[in-house]
């Protein structure tokens, strides 16, 4: 058998970093990270969203498939489309398809089926899954997907913090919608909506807190 192709691997560690204060600093600083509902229109020059979209693309995946696609949107009448057929979609969840008890969940964050932020955004990246891919008219498998492409979407969010922005995990449901609206192919399925872009100067978020370590996490030692 033969061997795929190995080369040396380029170490980030240093014997004069200190680890313990850099890993501080850096769950400070995701801390900080919000899912935002209000945006500002300022536009995001497009070589910033593709630098987004490559960090987003360096997580790891299942036989390295890479088993995904992002459609970037800056488009008016594309954004608008999508808005229009997304509360299509919100409208009957808020109004029938929620059980009481999300309903009862969501109030704390004061959302309903009314998206604005989706034109005002200057960016809208819509992440797909591939369930398998085509080479040369054949089908080919791509493995652990909902894990490979969850995997690219938190590597995407970290990177949309890091450069200053904000962002929204924005799932309608059913989200076939957009697969029509932007005309992917069959073996791609929707997976998450991400509106991008600078927060509302007068932007709020709900006030709350993550759990606690002793909440999520197990030590054996």
């Amino acid at each position: 058998m033969q061997s795929e192709k190995f080369i040396p691997y380029q170490s980030t560690y240093s014997d004069k970093i200190d680890v313990e204060q850099v890993s501080s600093s850096h769950f400070e600083f995701q801390n900080m990270r919000r899912s935002v509902r209000e945006f500002s229109d300022k536009p995001i020059p497009k070589v910033v969203i593709e630098n987004l979209i490559k960090t987003a693309s360096t997580a790891p995946s299942g036989a390295h498939k890479q088993p995904w696609t992002f459609c970037a949107v800056s488009d008016p009448k594309i954004k608008s489309e999508i808005r229009k057929a997304a509360e299509k979609e919100e409208y009957e969840n808020y109004h029938g398809r929620m059980s009481d008890d999300w309903l009862e969940d969501l109030k704390p964050f004061g959302t309903d089926w009314y998206k604005e932020f989706l034109e005002i955004a200057p960016w809208l990246i819509i992440v797909f899954r591939k369930n398998y891919d085509m080479i040369d008219g054949e089908k080919t498998k791509n493995y652990y997907v909902q894990e490979s492409v969850g995997l690219a979407c938190g590597f995407l969010l970290s990177a949309i913090h890091k450069a200053g922005f904000v962002s929204l995990t924005h799932t309608p449901s059913p989200m076939n919608f957009l697969q029509k609206i932007l005309n992917r192919p069959e073996n791609e399925r929707p997976f998450l909506l991400i509106p991008v872009g600078y927060p509302a100067e007068d932007a709020k978020v709900p006030d709350l807190e993550r759990k606690s370590l002793d909440e999520i996490a197990v030590f054996y030692e």
